[in-house]
């Protein structure tokens, strides 16, 4: 198959593209997108078919629920029943934003979007970009991370290219994300909201906005076996293709646990990485440290944590070794991406 790349900016909208675009996904194509987390990988999200090409492109589990992305808050009646009060607030609070939101669906989602569950999981993005790819797809949009199942999702086109070139009909390359990571996912279904899965929308945001909120124990653990409710809940996810290892514990025991591993691996003649804080950069001896920024400077962590992985595979690396960060704020989305990314391989000093 032969991809269409095209340049699209968020504040100068090209509308034959995204004409274009809209067309090929109701004609049930894929488009790979900008939002303001990561790039999606849309298609119809009321086509079966559509969803089982999106699974086909990104060698994903169809097990896997895909997000539901929409245009408008009204568009949420048309996908879920019984919509319980806490959503209405949160889609006046936090949309267009990144939340995802799940429901019980009506009869019109098909079971090849829900992986098979009688749940619906929704989303309204505030990239323009986005916003207006979904009017004119119709509304709904299904769309998971635009990268092979696995992988570290793509916050800038390139490796959107990278993994999608050849694989489905268009991709609108903008800008980079601007959060860099996938969006908060909260379950609606039970009496007391559950967060799935951790992101820019924090657990203390939604206790804010709706009293007590439970986070699911999966989210710095190991998954369990129950079928996923969101995505990324049971599979591997973000790994980069070397092998990914979490050093935890007080600054001096970390950078001197990881110099350790790093020299045994270096002595082994295999190509090392080191991922860390601005602040201990200088401590480390490795062929390539990269620093995720300040401590302090969570969101810019959150942004760089994808690109950084992905650079690692650019340049061959076969071992990295991660300091730990906080799990509080955004800080616990970005040690659940981290321990997926590392299969949950930690070292505690």
């Amino acid at each position: 198959m032969e991809t269409k790349i095209v340049e699209i900016k968020k504040d100068n909208l090209n509308k034959e593209v995204l004409n274009e675009a809209g067309r090929i996904l109701r004609s049930g194509g894929l488009v790979a997108f900008p939002t303001e987390t990561v790039y999606g990988l849309g298609g119809d999200a009321l086509n079966p078919e559509s969803a089982r090409k999106i699974y086909e492109a990104k060698g994903r589990p169809s097990d896997n629920p895909l997000i539901v992305h929409i245009c408008e808050t009204q568009a949420l009646e048309a996908l879920a029943e019984d919509i319980p009060e806490p959503a209405r607030l949160l889609a006046e609070r936090f949309w267009p934003g990144p939340l995802t939101m799940i429901l019980k669906k009506t009869r019109r989602v098909p079971e090849e979007t829900t992986g098979g569950l009688d749940t619906v999981a929704v989303r309204m993005p505030s990239d323009p970009i986005a916003l207006e790819l979904i009017r004119q797809a119709g509304g709904f949009v299904a769309a998971p991370s635009a990268n092979r199942s696995g992988r570290p999702s793509p916050t800038c086109a390139k490796y959107v290219i990278e993994d999608m070139n050849g694989r489905i009909e268009m991709i609108l390359a903008g800008e980079d994300s601007t959060i860099g990571l996938e969006s908060t996912i909260i379950d609606l279904t039970s009496s007391v909201p559950m967060i799935l899965r951790p992101g820019f929308i924090t657990g203390e945001m939604l206790e804010n906005l709706l009293g007590r909120v439970e986070t699911d124990p999966n989210v710095l653990g190991k998954e369990g076996k129950e079928p996923p409710k969101a995505p990324g809940m049971r599979y591997r996810h973000y790994a980069p293709r070397g092998e990914l290892i979490i050093v935890q514990g007080s600054p001096q025991k970390v950078i001197g646990q990881i110099n350790e591993l790093a020299a045994e691996s270096l002595s082994q003649g295999k190509k090392t990485g080191i991922i860390c804080a601005e602040e201990t950069l200088s401590a480390y001896r490795a062929d390539s440290i990269k620093s995720l920024g300040r401590r302090q400077e969570e969101e810019t962590i959150a942004r760089q944590l994808f690109r950084i992985l992905r650079e690692f595979d650019e340049e061959g690396t076969e071992v990295i070794f991660s300091e730990g960060f906080s799990e509080a704020g955004i800080g616990q989305a970005i040690m659940n991406r981290l321990l997926k990314a590392a299969g949950h391989r930690v070292i505690q000093v």
